[in-house]
């Protein structure tokens, strides 16, 4: 039973009934004040009873993985869900199963896409904002190196002829991931160009002597 409703002479009667019987405390519930019965002088004499609606709070890992099923499953996708919570309130997501290039997509969009919808569900319902970090077949990790390596050899094309060079439009985190690769590299110089989502990182000659 997920809700149940309860009734008794004062508010706090039928919650407390209400929350033994569902069997947790009432951080682990949600209230719902039907009716707040008789109150006052008056309703000393009244029949009229107080109504509470009350049920569980889903737990943030199940929020998660019920989003993601009712997606899968539109998506006609077979798909193991993997949930942990790390430190600094960080909810790590890893995807499994046949097809997952599909949840990938292009360059990864369609992957961020999922993140953020599940990032958006989640932190409706948390108390504290939560970091969700969604990755399938350690498709993060493969991207970031691969960018990395793009990064070191632009940077040697564009020292060796001495003009710039315009990567293909990227989402924040990957342009970090040039700026940081090639920040200590004395010989170029990176910034970012344009707006969202056709923002991309510019690499050009350094102008430091």
């Amino acid at each position: 039973m997920n809700t149940i409703e309860k009734r008794a002479k004062t508010v706090d009667e039928a919650v407390m009934e209400a929350l033994i019987e569902l069997g947790i405390t009432s951080e682990q519930a949600n209230i719902e004040i039907v009716d707040k019965g008789a109150n006052g002088i008056l309703g000393i004499f009244s029949n009229k009873q107080a109504i509470v609606r009350v049920s569980k709070k889903m737990d943030l890992s199940e929020i998660a993985k019920d989003f993601l099923n009712s997606v899968f499953e539109k998506m006609d996708l077979e798909v193991a869900i993997e949930i942990k919570m790390e430190e600094s309130n960080v909810m790590s997501i890893d995807l499994s199963g046949p097809n997952m290039g599909v949840l990938i997509g292009k360059r990864g969009q369609t992957l961020d896409s999922l993140q953020y919808l599940v990032s958006l569900v989640v932190n409706k319902q948390a108390d504290v904002y939560i970091r969700v970090k969604l990755d399938t077949e350690n498709y993060r990790l493969r991207r970031k190196e691969t960018l990395e390596t793009l990064a070191v050899n632009l940077a040697s094309k564009v020292r060796k002829t001495g003009r710039k060079f315009s990567l293909e439009p990227m989402n924040p985190y990957e342009r970090r991931i040039i700026h940081y690769t090639l920040q200590d590299n004395k010989f170029v110089e990176t910034h970012s160009e344009g707006d969202e989502p056709y923002r991309k990182v510019i690499i050009t000659p350094s102008t430091k002597k």
